[in-house]
């Protein structure tokens, strides 16, 4: 949404307008997501785009007397829809002793559950004209409007976090087959996150944001904490969990530069590995799983090539290195710049290993060392094995 209530707040607070805040948000968002090398949607909608379509549905669902007109809006009437609760798996009479806690209380609603579907107008917020009014939408009208407009009556996966079972997606649901239509064959619901065992709140102080932690950690590191955590269980997040993280990532950027540097035969990727990482990843996506057959793959590679077994070797690596790609992890000198920016230009860092392999040669051991003090300097690592020297960054 780009119009809501803490939109609407925020804007009165900077002396701005609701579309400036909302589009600062949105761009700053995508920045984000982008040096965490998550895919771009191939439609991102604004609520504010789709009014007109909302109109239709909050129309079409009064027509059918599954929603109400009042002075303040028009609401949805609960008692309507014989399996209002579904989603939540509670009975209605059971979210009506709570509603208090997870819906807005009004007094202008004939039942505590019933929801906004029109909000009438207020001094000081936008409004759109409508039957009922000038006004706006409510927050869940704006989610089924977007979603049957762009991706027709049925779909098949609406995700979201867990806090958002009740009320929201459970509203949602009920507009769309208020209006007979099927909507989401499958609610996917993702966990909180958490530090030292309590839920991150800025009460707690505990509180860090996501441009916190990508100035200060590898993006990729984070997104592999993310991998590794189901994704319906609470994440753990912190500068231990982080720690781990970067050290898992740090072993991958190895492999893949001690694999770049090996004189390996093009093969395919070993099929036993690709059929495990299939089946973790069919199993309600089974990421942390998925990494585990990447991590088995990785060992059992780097000790085929101490072995000299460089099919095996190539298959396995081939492997473990396609799969992370799947995961959308880039390794090695393939990646991209850490989270101060800084980089360093590998074509020189090749340039200096081949000059201290080539002082070794010569038996100018002082030049070697002076070599390998200049790239420790720059945070480069040296690998020597008996294929040659591999390099990474520490």
């Amino acid at each position: 949404t780009d119009i809501d209530d803490k939109i609407i707040n925020r804007a009165a607070d900077e002396d701005s307008t609701e579309p400036e805040v909302a589009r600062r948000y949105e761009v700053t968002f995508i920045e984000q997501m982008d040096r965490l090398n998550v895919a771009h949607p191939d439609l991102r909608p604004r609520a504010t785009e789709y009014v007109d379509r909302m109109v239709e549905v909050i129309g079409e669902l009064v027509e059918r007397e599954m929603a109400y007109t009042t002075d303040s809006g028009v609401y949805f009437d609960v008692d309507r829809l014989g399996e209002y609760g579904a989603l939540v798996g509670r009975s209605v009479d059971d979210l009506r002793e709570g509603a208090g806690a997870r819906v807005d209380v009004d007094d202008d609603k004939a039942d505590p559950l019933d929801f906004a579907l029109w909000k009438a107008a207020k001094p000081g917020e936008p409004t759109w004209d409508s039957p009922w009014g000038p006004g706006r939408p409510g927050w869940h009208i704006e989610c089924v409007a977007m979603s049957l407009h762009l991706l027709g009556d049925s779909f098949d996966i609406h995700g979201g976090g867990d806090d958002l079972v009740f009320p929201h997606h459970e509203n949602e649901r009920a507009e769309a087959l208020g209006c007979g239509r099927p909507f989401a064959r499958y609610w996917v619901h993702n966990g909180m996150v958490q530090v030292d065992g309590e839920k991150m709140s800025k009460s707690l102080g505990n509180f860090t944001t996501l441009a916190g932690l990508l100035d200060t950690w590898d993006p990729r590191a984070l997104r592999l904490l993310v991998l590794q955590t189901h994704y319906r269980r609470t994440m753990e997040i912190g500068s231990t969990t982080l720690d781990q993280s970067a050290a898992a990532l740090a072993r991958l950027d190895q492999f893949s530069d001690r694999m770049a540097n090996a004189d390996l035969p093009e093969v395919g990727p070993d099929a036993d590995v690709v059929a495990r990482f299939r089946a973790a990843m069919d199993d309600d996506l089974g990421s942390p799983q998925a990494l585990a057959v990447i991590f088995d793959a990785v060992r059992d590679a780097n000790r085929a090539l101490d072995a000299e077994d460089d099919n095996a070797a190539a298959a396995l690596s081939t492997a473990a290195l396609e799969l992370a790609g799947v995961l959308g992890l880039v390794l090695g000198r393939a990646a991209p710049t850490d989270a101060s920016g800084n980089s360093d230009d590998d074509a020189e860092i090749d340039a200096l290993v081949d000059r201290r392999l080539d002082a070794k040669a010569k038996k100018n051991f002082g030049e070697a060392d002076r070599i390998r003090d200049e790239l420790t300097a720059r945070g480069v690592v040296l690998e020597d094995t008996p294929r040659g020297t591999a390099w990474r960054r520490g």
